[in-house]
């Protein structure tokens, strides 16, 4: 196998524009267009030494791409630090109304007028602040899935619903009514988005409403804590993808298991089979708690 082409040192460790270290005369055409580099976007590339993730394609998309443009949606997100998009997602950006750019192959541009209270600068560029994010998280379809992204969110940021919601009844914008209904629907709790399907499926169906992350106390020590639990019945519904693993996981589960069956709770357990009728799933849990 052919040898990887050298690098020049100062680019090793940096994302550039291709067509600049050619004029600079850092590089050739052909040299560019080498396996010592990976390409970002269209004449953005990543030196050998970068490790090319999501948010070091939203941070060169700002910064080379589109110079001026504020990082938005689940970019902005993996830039607070929650990973809500990945290495081949598009990167989401916005740009003030008016503004001309052609499409980008990887970026996605809306364009719209975001105050400066509502930006903040990360890794260089300019990011919309934790609760603009979680509006922009809210625009998602189907509204599943917007409010499993708001609560993914949520927690994991230091703001809360409240302050979301707050947001939202002010925003006079096109669609901000919508967007308040899936921040209605956030709790901010869920540790996955099947969380947040199973919960919002009971929700519909007029179950009471269970307690998300309830902590199983049992003879004064805590012995599990579970996804959705109703403590007045003893309930608690699980979203099956934990209970999974080796032989040591397995006993690890089967011991938490034990513990919450000695503390007089009942356990359903929910698979992403079982959403395929959801129907089925809501006569179990009501089932439970009828009991």
């Amino acid at each position: 196998m052919a040898p990887t082409p050298s690098c020049p040192p100062e680019l090793r460790g940096v994302v550039f524009r291709g067509s600049h270290a050619v004029r600079r005369g850092q590089l050739t055409t052909t040299h560019l267009r080498s396996r010592a580099f990976v390409r970002l976007f269209r004449d953005v590339r990543a030196g050998p030494d970068v490790v090319v993730d999501h948010r070091v394609r939203a941070v060169a998309a700002a910064q080379l791409l589109l110079p001026g443009a504020v990082v938005a949606g689940r970019s902005a997100a993996v830039l607070w630090g929650v990973p809500l998009a990945g290495l081949t997602d598009d990167v989401e950006l916005v740009l003030p109304p008016g503004c001309t750019s052609g499409r980008v192959d990887g970026v996605r541009v809306r364009r719209e007028r975001i105050a400066v209270e509502e930006t903040v600068l990360r890794s260089g560029v300019a990011v919309t602040s934790l609760v603009r994010t979680a509006l922009d998280l809210a625009r998602a379809r189907p509204v599943e899935e917007a409010v499993a992204l708001v609560d993914r969110f949520l927690l994991a940021v230091p703001v809360g619903q409240a302050e979301v919601l707050a947001a939202a009844r002010a925003d006079p914008s096109r669609g901000a009514r919508r967007r308040e209904a899936v921040v209605r629907l956030a709790d901010g709790l869920a540790e996955s988005p099947q969380e947040t399907v199973v919960r919002l499926l009971l929700q519909r169906a007029g179950l009471p409403a269970p307690i998300p992350q309830f902590r199983v106390l049992h003879e004064g020590r805590e012995v599990a804590r579970v996804d959705l639990g109703w403590p007045a019945h003893r309930v608690a519904v699980e979203y099956d993808g934990r209970w999974h693993g080796g032989t040591a996981q397995f006993a690890r589960d089967r011991a938490r298991l034990n513990r919450l069956t000695a503390a007089g709770w009942r356990v359903v357990f929910v698979t992403a089979e079982d959403l395929r009728d959801p129907a089925s799933v809501v006569g179990r849990v009501r089932a439970e708690l009828a009991r």
